[in-house]
């Protein structure tokens, strides 16, 4: 996006007729918001997802081992672990800067490694968890669920 608005670029979009300067400013203005929204949109229903449904559903797993703690394996480091990332998700979240392009790269050098880092434990989790307790649908069931 800041290449697309780069002085570079205004001048080639200028002597092609295609876009101004101004164009050029306004089309990045757009793209940097659009960028900006989504991620937040994406955050905040991660979170979302993690609090409601997930954790909930970890902790219904765990209690089926609290006579027998060995049994868990991973579970517990799991668990426990999406819980600790996904509140290091909301802290920086609440910090994000206010400025568009500053805000987006923000996003893309913070904001989403540590969205990643969530989605690994939650995928391994959906691994762990038994088949019922899952609260979405799992991959499996997305990529298979129309043969039945």
């Amino acid at each position: 996006m800041a290449t697309f608005n780069s002085d570079k670029a205004k001048k080639l979009f200028s002597e092609m007729g295609i876009f101004s300067g101004e164009e050029c400013d306004a089309r990045a203005e757009v793209m940097f918001e659009n960028y900006g929204t989504t991620l937040g949109v994406e955050v905040q229903t991660l979170v979302d997802m993690i609090e409601t449904g997930i954790l909930p559903a970890c902790a219904k797993d765990m209690a089926k081992y609290a006579a027998m703690p060995a049994l868990g394996g991973e579970r517990q480091a799991t668990y426990t672990g999406i819980k600790t990332e996904s509140d290091k998700l909301k802290q920086p979240f609440e910090k994000k800067p206010h400025d568009l392009q500053a805000e987006a790269k923000y996003f893309c050098d913070v904001i989403k490694p540590q969205m990643l880092e969530v989605r690994k434990l939650v995928d391994k989790a959906e691994g762990l968890l038994e088949a019922g307790l899952y609260p979405y649908p799992t991959y499996e069931t997305l990529i298979y669920s129309h043969h039945s």
